[in-house]
C-alpha cells in the first residue's frame, strides 16, 4: 500500500476512492474520472429523467423524483395535483441528501410542508421521490438487492454482472407508511449501517438466513414458489444496462478531461453497487449506484460494554471475494500474452492478496494481531482458490518473480469459473437504439476546443451552430446567443461548479430544444434521432471537403 501515491510504473492501481492520480501514464485503474460525481443522487435523478423524457416506457423502474431546493414549488404543485385528481390518494415520499450515504440524512414525509427546511437545504441538496410502498416481503421483511456490476470499459462499453449479490433486511416487520410509523427507519430503510444497530439484527453463519443473505438464496425460495426466477434476472440485466447507457454520456466528458485522447494515460474500470427494491409485483426498481460500494467482509461484534471484535462475514466473503478476483481476472494485462507458458504470479500474489487486506487495514480500532491473523485468512483463502494448497505463513509466499515449481499451466484451469456475466456488448442489439446521448456527448466533446476542459464556451456553441447549418431566418445566430446565455446561466446558478460555460446536461437542454424546433410533429426521441443524423451528415460532409482542400 502507498497512501502517499506510488510513482513507479504498475499493471493495476487500485485507488481506495476516487480517480484523483494525474501521474499515471499506463496501466489499468481501478476508477474512472467523474464516478463519484455522476453518480451522486442529483445527478442520477437528471441523468434518469432525461432519459425519461427520451424513453418514458424503458425507463419506468427509476421512481419519480424532484431536485431541492430548486424544484420545490414544482413538487408542491405537483402534490396538490396529485391530491385534488385521486383525493384517497395517500402518496409517500422519501427525502434523500445528495451526499449523504449509508442512510444518512433519509426520512419519509407524507406532505411537502413537512420538508425540513432548517437552511441546511440550501447548503445540502437534496432528492426527493416517491416512496415504493408495496415492495416484496422475505418473512414478512422489506429488503434491497446489492448487486456488483464491472464496467470493464467505456469506448467500447463492456458491462459485467455479478451472478450473486447481497439481500439487506429491514429488522421490523413492514406496514404500508402512516403519520404513526413513517419514522420507523427499522421498518422502511434498509441501509445495513442503520440496522446493524438494531437489537433484532441477526448475524448469521449462513447464507441463507439472518439480517443480511446472498441474493440467490431469495431467488431460490422464490423458485420454489414458482416465480419465473430467469425473467427476474433480465428484467434486473436490463435495468442495469439501460443504467449505466444513462450515465456514459457524462462519463465520457470528464475521461476527455482527465485522459485526453492521443496522450498517454490509463485505461479505467471500476466496480459499482446497484441498489434494487423488488416490488410486489416482482419489478425491479433501481434505488442508487454506489460509486465506492464496501468490500469489507467482516462485522464488529460486541464481546462486552464497549468491546468489539472484527469477525468474518460468511456471507460477504461469499460475494465480495468472488467479485475482487474475478474483476481482476478479467482486467489482467497479462492474460492476452500468456497461453501455456510456466505461470508466473506476478500480478496476483503482489496486487490480490495486498487489496483483500486492504479491506481491513481501515477498519478502527482493528489490533495488528487481528490484522495479521486476517490477512493471513485471505492469503490462505486465494491459495485454496488457486489450488496451491495450504500454507501456514505469509512468508511462504513466493516473490513475484519466483515460479512455482507446482504452478498450473493454466491460471483458468485452477480458478473457479467467473462469477461476473458479460451482459454488454453481448445484448448490446437490444439497447443499441438507446444511446441517443452518447451520440449528443460526442458533438459537444467535439466542439470544446480546449482539452481538459468539461464546459462549452460561447465561441464553441455558435461554431456548432455554424457547422452543422442550424440557423436561418427564423433562428438568427442573435437567437443562438441568447438561447446558449439563458440555457447556461440557468445550469450553472444550480450547480457547485463555478467553472463559466455549457455543461454536457446544458447543451442536451439546448440540442433537445433544437430539434423540437425542427422537428415539431415527431415524439422527442425520434426528434433527437433525426436532428443527430443531419448533424453528423453535416459535418461528414465538412469533413469530407476539408480533405479534399487539403489535397488540393
Amino acid at each position: 500500500q502507498f497512501p502517499l501515491g506510488r510513482r513507479l510504473p504498475c499493471d493495476i492501481y487500485w485507488h481506495g476512492v476516487s480517480f484523483h492520480d494525474s501521474n499515471i501514464f499506463s496501466g489499468q485503474v481501478n476508477k474512472f474520472p467523474g464516478m463519484m460525481e455522476t453518480v451522486r443522487k442529483i445527478t442520477l435523478s437528471r441523468a434518469m429523467r432525461t432519459m425519461q423524457d427520451l424513453f418514458p416506457v424503458e425507463y419506468n423502474f427509476y421512481p419519480r423524483s424532484w431536485i431541492l431546493p430548486e424544484e420545490l414549488s414544482v413538487f408542491v404543485d405537483e402534490v396538490r395535483t396529485m391530491k385534488d385528481s385521486n383525493p384517497s390518494s395517500k402518496p409517500t415520499f422519501i427525502v434523500k441528501p445528495d451526499g449523504g450515504c449509508q442512510g444518512d440524512g433519509i426520512y419519509l414525509i407524507k406532505d411537502p410542508s413537512d420538508i425540513r427546511l432548517t437552511g441546511s437545504i440550501q447548503s445540502r441538496p437534496a432528492v426527493v421521490q416517491e416512496y415504493i410502498c408495496k415492495p416484496l416481503l422475505v418473512d414478512k421483511l422489506k429488503f434491497d438487492i446489492r448487486l456488483y456490476v464491472l464496467l470493464k470499459s467505456l469506448e467500447p462499453l463492456e458491462i459485467y454482472i455479478a451472478k450473486d449479490g447481497l439481500s439487506r433486511f429491514c429488522t421490523e416487520p413492514y406496514q404500508e407508511p402512516t403519520l404513526k410509523n413513517l419514522h420507523q427507519v427499522f421498518m422502511h430503510l434498509t441501509n445495513y449501517s442503520l440496522n446493524i444497530h438494531s437489537g433484532n439484527f441477526i448475524h448469521s453463519d449462513s447464507v441463507n438466513t439472518g439480517s443480511k443473505r446472498t441474493f440467490s438464496s431469495i431467488l431460490c425460495r422464490l423458485s420454489s414458489r414458482g416465480v419465473d426466477v430467469k425473467k427476474l434476472w433480465s428484467d434486473i440485466i436490463s435495468l442495469v444496462i439501460k443504467t449505466i447507457i444513462a450515465l456514459t454520456p457524462e462519463l465520457k466528458v470528464y475521461y476527455q478531461s482527465d485522459i485526453p485522447a492521443g496522450k498517454p494515460g490509463p485505461t479505467c474500470f471500476q466496480i459499482l453497487g446497484f441498489d434494487i427494491l423488488l416490488m410486489k409485483s416482482l419489478k425491479p426498481m433501481l434505488l442508487e449506484v454506489n460509486a465506492n460500494p464496501s468490500m469489507r467482509i467482516e462485522h464488529e461484534q460486541e464481546l462486552s460494554p464497549g468491546v468489539f471484535e472484527n469477525v468474518p462475514s460468511p456471507v460477504d466473503e461469499e460475494v465480495k471475494v468472488a467479485v475482487i478476483r474475478d474483476t481482476l481476472r478479467l482486467v489482467d494485462p497479462q492474460k492476452k500474452k500468456r497461453k501455456d507458458t510456466h505461470l508466473s504470479f506476478h500480478t496476483y500474489l503482489l496486487i490480490f492478496p495486498t487489496q483483500l487486506q486492504s479491506l481491513h487495514a481501515g477498519v478502527a480500532g482493528m489490533k495488528d494481531k487481528q490484522h495479521k491473523h486476517h490477512s493471513l485468512k485471505l492469503s490462505l483463502k486465494l491459495k485454496f482458490y488457486l489450488k496451491l494448497g495450504s500454507c501456514q505463513s505469509l512468508k511462504q509466499v513466493p516473490e513475484a518473480s519466483e515460479e512455482l515449481p507446482d504452478a498450473p499451466k493454466s491460471l483458468e484451469a485452477a480458478l473457479p469459473s467467473l462469477c461476473l456475466k458479460q451482459v454488454f456488448p453481448k445484448y448490446s442489439k437490444q439497447f443499441s437504439y438507446l444511446r441517443l446521448l452518447d451520440r449528443v456527448a460526442a458533438l459537444f466533446i467535439r466542439f470544446l476546443g480546449v482539452k481538459g476542459t468539461t464546459k462549452l464556451g460561447p465561441t464553441g456553441f455558435r461554431t456548432f451552430i455554424r457547422n452543422c447549418k442550424l440557423s436561418n431566418s427564423n433562428f438568427s445566430m442573435a437567437a443562438v446567443d441568447i438561447l446558449y446565455i439563458d440555457i447556461t446561466r440557468r445550469w450553472n446558478s444550480m450547480g457547485i461548479d463555478k467553472e463559466s460555460g455549457m455543461c454536457l446536461q446544458a447543451f442536451v437542454e439546448a440540442f433537445f430544444c433544437l430539434a423540437r424546433k425542427k422537428y415539431k410533429s415527431l415524439p422527442l426521441h425520434e426528434q433527437v434521432s433525426a436532428l443527430l443524423q443531419l448533424c453528423e451528415n453535416r459535418l461528414a460532409a465538412l469533413r469530407g471537403r476539408r480533405l479534399v482542400w487539403g489535397c488540393g
